[in-house]
Parts: C-alpha cells; sequence; structure tokens
C-alpha cells in the first residue's frame, strides 16, 4: 500500500459577516488524511469592516474596489504571519496557502461571483504558493459555485457510521447530508445570522445578538414565518444555494428588535427542517458548525427537533476554524487536480476540480 503524500498547508478564509480573517494550519493529502494544528482569527478593524460590508452590499466604484482588494489581501498576508507566530516551528514548514478571499458578490442564477483578494500579491509577501478562485470552474461548468465544504465534510467524517448530516451555521446555513450507502447531498438550506446580524446592527447597534438575548426575550410571529415559508427556494429539494437576494423577502421591520430577532431564528430553523424533510432518507446524528451554533435560541430550538443534535467541537473539532481548515484541504485537492464539486452538491454537470495555482 503506498503511503499518502502529506502537506503542511495553510488555509485562509474571511466570511460574509467580516469580522476578520480566519487562518488554519493542516497536514494533509487533500483526502481522508488530515491533521489538525489550529489556528487564530485576525479581526478587520471597524473601517475596513465597513468597507467590506458596504462593497458587498452595494456597488462601490471601481477604484474603490481594486484599492479594497490590495487592503483585504494585506491583512490576509498578516494573518499568515500571525498563525506562523501563534503555532511556530509546524507552521514554518508551510509552502502552500489555500487563498478563499472575501465575498463581494455570488449571483448564481447569472453564472457570476466575485471573491476580493489577489493571489499574486499575498504570494510574494508571504513567499508561499497559492491556490485560489475556487468558484468559478463549477460556474462555468453550470454548478452554483457552493457550497464548497462537502467534500471536506465527507473527508472529516470518513470512518463514521453514516447516514450524518453537517449543518453550518453561517451567514447563509449549509447542509452536507452523508448517506448509508456513502452518497452525499448538499446545498444551503436558507438564511443563517447573516440576516440575523444585519437586524441587530441596524435595530440595536450591535454587532450580533450576543448570547442570544435580544431573541430569547421575543416572541415568534408565526404567520410572518409561514408567509416566507412558502417562496420557491423553500420548496426545492437539494443540491440548491442561494444568492445575496434570495431571502429579501423575508422582512420584519414591523417588529420589535426583541420579536425580530426571534422570528428570524425561527425562519432559520424551520427552514433547515423543510430541508431535511426532503432528503432522500433517514438524518442520522446532526453535527452542527459554524458561528450560529454559539446562538443559544437557535440550537435549542434546533435541539427540540432533533433528539441526535451535536456540536463539532464533540468530535474534537474547532468550529472557529474549521472553514478555513476547507481551503486548506481543498489547496491541496486542486494541486492534485482531484473534484471539488460534483453535481450532488453544486449542480455541476460532471466532477469538477479547481483552483488557480499561483505558480
Amino acid at each position: 500500500m503506498s503511503v499518502p503524500e502529506l502537506r503542511t498547508v495553510i488555509g485562509l478564509m474571511s466570511g460574509g459577516s467580516a469580522k476578520g480573517v480566519d487562518a488554519a494550519l493542516l497536514t494533509t493529502d487533500g483526502e481522508s488524511s488530515i491533521r489538525h494544528h489550529g489556528g487564530i482569527r485576525l479581526p478587520y478593524n471597524e473601517d475596513l469592516r465597513a468597507q467590506l460590508l458596504e462593497a458587498s452590499q452595494h456597488n462601490i466604484s471601481l477604484d474603490e474596489l481594486l484599492l479594497l482588494e490590495r487592503e483585504v489581501t494585506l491583512h490576509h498576508v498578516e494573518a499568515v504571519f500571525a498563525l506562523q507566530r501563534q503555532l511556530g516551528e509546524v507552521a514554518s514548514t508551510a509552502t502552500l496557502i489555500g487563498f478563499h478571499g472575501h465575498t463581494v458578490r455570488h449571483l448564481p442564477q447569472d453564472g457570476v461571483t466575485m471573491q476580493l483578494g489577489n493571489p499574486w500579491l499575498l504570494a510574494e509577501r508571504t513567499g508561499k504558493q497559492v491556490v485560489s478562485d475556487f468558484r468559478r470552474r463549477d460556474m462555468a461548468r453550470g454548478g452554483r459555485g457552493l457550497p464548497l465544504a462537502s467534500f471536506f465534510h465527507q473527508a472529516l467524517f470518513y470512518d463514521s457510521f453514516r447516514p450524518i448530516a453537517v449543518l453550518n451555521l453561517g451567514g447563509l446555513t449549509h447542509l452536507t447530508w452523508l448517506g448509508p450507502d456513502r452518497s452525499i447531498l448538499a446545498g444551503d438550506t436558507g438564511p443563517g445570522v447573516g440576516l440575523l446580524d444585519e437586524w441587530v446592527q441596524e435595530m440595536a447597534g450591535l454587532s450580533h445578538d450576543n448570547e442570544g438575548k435580544l431573541a430569547s426575550q421575543g416572541k415568534v410571529h408565526e404567520d410572518l414565518v409561514e408567509e416566507w415559508l412558502q417562496s420557491e427556494y423553500f420548496r426545492k429539494r437539494l443540491p440548491k444555494s442561494a444568492d445575496r437576494y434570495e431571502f429579501d423577502h423575508i422582512d420584519v421591520s414591523g417588529l420589535s428588535v426583541e420579536d425580530g430577532a426571534a422570528t428570524l431564528c425561527s425562519i432559520i430553523v424551520r427552514s433547515i427542517e423543510q430541508t431535511i424533510d426532503k432528503l432522500p432518507g433517514p438524518l442520522g446524528v446532526l453535527w452542527v458548525t459554524g458561528g450560529g451554533a454559539r446562538h443559544p435560541l437557535i440550537m435549542k430550538l434546533l435541539r427540540d427537533r432533533y433528539a441526535m443534535l451535536k456540536t463539532i467541537d464533540q468530535r474534537h473539532l474547532n468550529p472557529h476554524t474549521l472553514e478555513a481548515e476547507c481551503f486548506a484541504w481543498l489547496a491541496v485537492r486542486s494541486i492534485k487536480k482531484l473534484p471539488l464539486t460534483i453535481p450532488e452538491t453544486t449542480g455541476c454537470s460532471l466532477p469538477t476540480t479547481g483552483g488557480f495555482v499561483t505558480p
């Protein structure tokens, strides 16, 4: 039996909430061999965060966009150096970076997406090879460019009894279902904590609903939830993915800040339920990760519905670094020309590798 070729690689991720750059270190073969070394978050300052949110929500000038890309890339450079200081000698052996960048547009129905980040600048400043642009080849083949974490979830649970599902409660909510026959299905169930964060920022001047304090004091307006769930997106089966306009019809502007927060939590969970109800087989254990896994009301609603629910840290995985680790793993797969997506995860026409390799 041949020994798998292992590489130590850095993964970088900037999420839609624009809180900062997550950097993580893996040693992996891009398949089932994965060794976790740890990670960090390097927060954006308030000015840079505001610029990223503005660029992702509105149209800004091309000059502003290019200058913002440079600033964001240099912040990623600093995240690499901070990770190396944190992890020491093992991090210095990494010669490869998986670089997602920061998404400012994702319009899968039009086949276009944009992640800010200059791989050439990152490569020059860090002295490492960079893999970037993970989404666009999939979209050229009719896929929706996401979710990209599905195969990584499969690798993390390679030796686990099936079926299981992995739920990532981020800005959107992604579900990966691993069937008992080694099958896989994936997609976005619906909104995630991004809608909740925007509501709390607008109404309470807070970055997020810390410890669920606002939502736990609110009342769910069930009539609104039922109305929103009638939209076409929620009736679809996996694979499916959402764009930035998909949930514009979800409007809690007539409610108090507490009732709005509680109602948004309900729509997040109810949309998860609708997707799970359409799976081709039993759910099994539901593993939850992402920022929403720290929200008490969302987790209570999920636990009330799913008895076999666990958080990813119960498998000794770090929910704060998991997405960055995913892009480290995907970088190795890209180098080896292994598939990142298949029709069952993104709707692409055939298994597709991807990622642009900066020489």
